[in-house]
Formats: C-alpha cells, structure tokens, sequence
C-alpha cells in the first residue's frame, strides 16, 4: 500500500516554521491540505490561502492520507501522540506520519514502534535553515525512515525544501538535525568572541566577518547569523530563541550525558543561552548570547 495517491495532508502546528511550509505545500493543487492549531488566527490565515480548517483533530486524521507535525518541541510532540489528545489512537492503517519537530530521537523510535503496530508508516524530519528559508520553500529536511517511505513522502518535502536528506533509519534525523544545532551553537559562540575582539579592537565587525567568509573560518553561521545578526546587533522576534535553541541544545546534552561523552563547548553556549533567558532574552534571536560574553 505504499503507492496510494496522497489525496488529503493534514498538518499541526502553524508557528513561525510551520505556517510558511503550509503555504507552500498549496503550491501542488493535486491534494488538499487540511489544518489544525491552537491559535485559531494562524488557522484563518492558512484558510485564506486555500487551506481547508479541521473541526478537530480526530478529524484531520479521518480524512488525511499524510499527517504532518511541527510542533515546538518533543515534550508538545509527546503530550499530543501519548498525552491528553491521544493522537497516536486516531492514526488508520496506510497513512504517513512525519514529525517534523525537532525532538529527541529515542522518542522518534517510540512513535515508530507504535505507529506500525496500526499498520501505517513513519519519518522524522526536522528541518533546517531559516524562518526565509521556509518562506522561499528551500529548507534543508533531514529524513530518518525506511527508503519506501522517504520516497514516497519526496514529493511533499520538495515543495518545502531544497536539500532533502535521507539520514538512515527512523530517530537518525533528528540526530542529525541535533548535531547541525550542537555546532551551530557553539559556532555562533566563537562567532560573538570575534565580534566582541574586533569591538575593543577597533575594527568594523560586518568587515571583519565580509573578510572571513573568503578564508577558511567561512560557514553558513558566518554570513547568516554573523553578518545579518552579530555584526548589526539585531536580533529579532520572532525569530529561533534562546529558549528554542536552549532546548535544542538540552538534546544533545541529554545525548552526550546517555552516552557517557563529555560536551565542553556546548555547556558553554548552555550557560550563555541559559544567562539570556534569566535576563529578559528568551523570546530574542538566540545570537543575542554575544551581550553575555562581554
């Protein structure tokens, strides 16, 4: 049953991520999508692009071939399959689910164990990149599931995203997806301690970082996060907070901990992200960790 034609995709979670991936799955007029949030505007707004409201989510279940969630992270992707909504008692036999949440892995092989006992089909796929990435429909989406599934779900993570990964196994993208923010973290650590230099220094930020992006120390974090974040002071909400990356982060730490590996640079973009939220910063684009090194 691997073939059936995806008629209906019901998607959870229309936040900052989220809401830009729908949109953009509106673009194949061969299927249609149906939508469910907490926020009732986001709802609304999904709707005016063409998006059909579910009355519930037992509902978006009965009448999807494909169900996606995006939610803010594994505890609200936890209470929703095993918690108070129970979702995991509506999925049929033959449906797709994908999370693309970014969450632990060890809860990634839970839902999987579950989710074939009802005969259906499971893949984790956080994604990567930007807020404009969603927008422009160019994330990068990292794919833990069989080969079948992966293929079969190719067609929908294409319209979200450009760099389409299949990592291995169900639980190894998020693994991957954790790692990405495990470095980029630390990276935007040592991009602040260089911005924070050149300050004292005397010498221009967004050129020292222009520079550097023709010489070895050049990376995505570089011209994303330093020249647009670090070098102009600006960071944003809403945008990937401190609170999201602390727990993104609190991940691989519990990852490191499981697997008896010691992680020094990311306890220290821990104790920095941690020092933002005490003060006042939770809510701000997470390079805001640079006022706290100096």
């Amino acid at each position: 049953m691997k073939n059936q034609t995806i008629n209906t995709i019901g998607f959870i979670g229309l936040g900052v991520m989220g809401n830009s991936m729908c949109k953009n799955l509106l673009q194949n007029k061969n299927w249609s999508i149906m939508v469910n949030d907490i926020n009732k505007n986001k709802e609304e707004d999904l709707h005016n692009h063409g998006a059909i409201i579910a009355s519930d989510i037992e509902d978006l279940f009965d009448k999807s071939d494909v169900i996606i969630t995006c939610l803010p992270g594994g505890s609200f992707v936890y209470e929703m399959y095993f918690g108070k909504q129970n979702m995991i008692s509506f999925i049929k036999p033959n449906q797709y689910i994908v999370d693309m949440s970014t969450s632990q892995p060890d809860l990634m092989v839970k839902l999987n164990v579950d989710i074939k006992k009802k005969n259906s089909f499971f893949a984790d796929a956080p994604i990567g990149k930007t807020r404009q990435a969603a927008i422009d429909g160019t994330l990068a989406i990292m794919v833990g599931s069989d080969l079948d599934t992966f293929k079969h779900l190719v067609p929908i993570f294409n319209l979200m995203g450009e760099d389409i990964m299949h990592c291995g196994d169900v639980g190894s993208g998020q693994l991957t997806k954790i790692m990405n923010n495990m470095i980029l973290f630390e990276t935007v650590v040592a991009l602040s301690e260089a911005a924070n230099i050149a300050e004292k220094y005397g010498m221009n930020v967004g050129k020292l970082f222009n520079n550097i992006t023709k010489c070895s120390g050049d990376s995505f974090a570089l011209k994303n996060h330093g020249i647009k974040s670090i070098a102009k002071d600006h960071f944003p909400s809403p945008a990937f907070s401190s609170e999201y990356a602390l727990k993104d982060l609190s991940y691989a730490l519990e990852l490191g901990n499981k697997l008896k590996i010691k992680l020094p640079g990311a306890e220290t973009a821990k104790k920095l992200l941690q020092t933002s939220i005490e003060q006042g910063d939770k809510d701000l684009y997470f390079p805001v960790i640079k006022k706290y090194l100096k």
